[in-house]
């Protein structure tokens, strides 16, 4: 246990013993009011509980807590044990290789994420500045009394990113698509505002599952059925199993968090008369719709186009949400309205020489996503002031 003057430090294997409330009021203060559907701890204490983070998934929690004397939990910070670098979205199989490679250990690791999500927000989780830094603090001291190789901070608001640096961590540059919301009040004023050629794609996109006669629904919270989790399930595995890939989550995940956070969830299914045949599971809050799972058991061109991107895009013009989240890279999202963001993660080594040659790396790398920022932002989607429509 780290001691310091003002708090104690605690690590806890995992969410059941902790305040659900005491711990998403740590998480709407840092997100600035409601906490993020992924912080809240009924997301990740559901990931937990049905086995998609664990020893067996190499998904370890090793959740940091901040508490006074009196125990009261004044900061948090979701951590894992991690044994492999699957599921992360930033890349560091270099890194892991370049250890291996030198006869080093790389794995386990020291992870703050929220697994499998790649959604940029709040790490140290806490009511106040001073006990936000305590957490920045107790959460470096953790890795270099820890004896392991590294700590990993993915998708950290800039804000932690900052602190970070600050106790000695390195910033690492990436880019995203986010798509936002210029005040649309339809899906055909959205594409107004695109330039000819785009606009002409995505309408081609939605005719061609327009003229597959399929019929897509939208269903929220408590509407969504057990036999649509059950159906969703099977998209999502069939969609990894297709890829042969492993899928990170699982049923009982997919109808816990049905239960826990209804109003913050959306599935939309395509239906081939009355026979389902695909759908997506989109996350939203009050601001923003992520668009994060998806599967299908048949194949219908553009189909993807429309379940994960247009419907989501019309979702957040019907609700005046300011942004969509559609995951980790993927460039092609421009042709459909999305634009370039950066996001960030913060990297600490332990072993001095890596460190040196990782920092290297960063900086070059860093100049690499900068320029490729400025490239991306002179091919906007959307069509330049004045130009016809």
């Amino acid at each position: 246990m780290f001691e310091a003057a003002d708090y104690r430090t605690r690590v806890v294997e995992g969410l059941s013993g902790v305040s659900c409330a005491d711990w998403n009021a740590l998480a709407g203060a840092a997100c600035g009011g409601v906490p993020q559907p992924f912080l809240r701890h009924e997301f990740l204490a559901a990931l937990e509980s049905t086995g998609c983070v664990g020893d067996e998934a190499g998904w370890s929690p090793r959740h940091l807590l901040l508490e006074d004397s009196g125990g009261r939990l004044l900061a948090a910070v979701p951590l894992y044990l991690k044994s492999h670098s699957y599921g992360e979205y930033v890349f560091d199989w270099a890194w892991a290789d370049a250890y291996r490679r030198h006869g080093l250990r790389y794995y386990p690791k020291l992870l703050s994420a929220v697994p499998f999500t790649p959604v940029a927000g709040p790490r140290l989780l806490a009511a106040d500045p001073a006990s936000r830094a305590g957490a920045a603090r107790a959460l470096m001291a953790l890795a270099r009394d820890s004896g392991l190789s590294s700590l990993h901070v993915l998708f950290p608001a800039d804000g932690d990113a900052t602190l970070l640096e600050d106790e000695g961590a390195m910033r690492r540059r990436g880019v995203q698509f986010h798509w936002r919301n210029r005040g649309w009040a339809s899906f055909e004023d959205f594409l107004a505002d695109l330039s000819q050629p785009k606009r002409k794609k995505i309408r081609a996109e939605r005719r061609k599952v327009a003229e597959a006669g399929l019929r897509i629904e939208r269903l929220q919270g408590e509407a969504i059925r057990p036999a649509d989790w059950a159906f969703f399930a099977r998209c999502y595995e069939n969609t990894y199993a297709a890829h042969g890939s492993t899928p990170y989550l699982n049923l009982a995940f997919f109808e816990r968090i049905g239960e826990a956070l209804p109003r913050n969830l959306v599935l939309v299914v395509a239906r081939d008369g009355g026979r389902p045949v695909a759908a997506s599971l989109l996350v939203v809050d009050d601001e923003r719709c992520y668009g994060r799972y998806w599967g299908a058991l048949a194949h219908v061109p553009c189909l993807h186009f429309e379940l994960c991107y247009y419907q989501a895009i019309e979702l957040a013009i019907d609700r005046r949400l300011a942004v969509i989240e559609g995951g980790a890279q993927g460039e092609h999202k421009m042709a459909r309205g999305f634009e370039p963001v950066e996001t960030c993660s913060a990297h600490w080594l332990a072993e001095p020489a890596f460190a040196e040659a990782v920092d290297r790396f960063l900086a070059r790398e860093g100049g690499l996503v900068g320029a490729y920022l400025d490239e991306l932002d002179e091919r906007s989607p959307f069509r330049a002031a004045g130009a016809p429509a």
